[in-house]
């Protein structure tokens, strides 16, 4: 995934959820945080931060805070990024565990559920939801970095497709490559994490890899080992 138009900046402090006062060439603005999570240990007084230029010149804010620097290296935290990046390297045939596809749809219902991706292929056919994953305590990804009551339901209505037939792949996206693993985060959101084992013991598939993140750009890395704990 590319960005068009993209400048270095300077966080100052976050004013709430999607807001923050940044710096830009010495002029302080007050920009657009794309992830609502809690993101505490990249966004801090002083750290150096890539902004959006939207295209969208109406828009209150001149720019959107898309990643962090932490030691040394970019950090993506659009939370909008994850979906776009799965779909591309799905239909680049770049995700093994999933590949061949001959089908990709973003944004598909079923039942009473919306999956952020639907595919076929392989003799397959089945509902991928991704997340996009920011946190990392020594050297492992962790998700959530806040509580999401939404992520557990997602994850068991990824358990009621199985149960109906289809595949279904919890996708975790590290928008980050500096992780050795990815694990559910226990200490803060337990439930979500009961809902992943219990996923994977019915049947959906649990896969994490990283990404490659430039100043402008974030693809798809390399699988990272899935610890679901117990």
């Amino acid at each position: 995934m590319k960005y068009a138009d993209t400048v270095r900046g300077e966080f100052v402090r976050r004013l709430n959820r999607f807001a923050a006062e940044v710096a830009v060439g010495g002029i302080t603005e007050i920009a657009h945080v794309k992830n609502s999570g809690r993101l505490k240990e990249l966004l801090v007084p002083g750290a150096e931060i890539i902004l959006e230029r939207p295209a969208n010149l109406q828009r209150k804010t001149k720019y959107s805070v898309i990643a962090a620097k932490k030691n040394g290296a970019w950090v993506n935290v659009d939370s909008q990024a994850p979906n776009a990046v799965v779909h591309e390297a799905l239909l680049a045939g770049r995700i093994p565990e999933i590949s061949p596809v001959t089908h990709v749809k973003r944004e598909v219902s079923w039942g009473g559920s919306r999956f952020d991706l639907y595919f076929e292929g392989g003799g397959r056919k089945g509902f991928i939801e991704v997340k996009g994953v920011t946190l990392e305590q020594d050297g492992v990804a962790l998700f959530p970095d806040a509580p999401t009551e939404r992520g557990a339901k997602h994850i068991r209505e990824l358990a009621a497709a199985v149960q109906a037939g289809y595949a279904g792949i919890a996708f975790f996206l590290l928008q980050r490559n500096d992780c050795r693993a990815f694990s559910p985060h226990e200490q803060m959101d337990k439930p979500f994490a009961g809902a992943l084992r219990q996923a994977a013991q019915a049947g959906v598939q649990i896969v994490a890899y990283d990404s490659v993140v430039t100043e402008d750009e974030i693809v798809i890395g390399k699988p990272v080992e899935v610890q679901l704990g117990k």
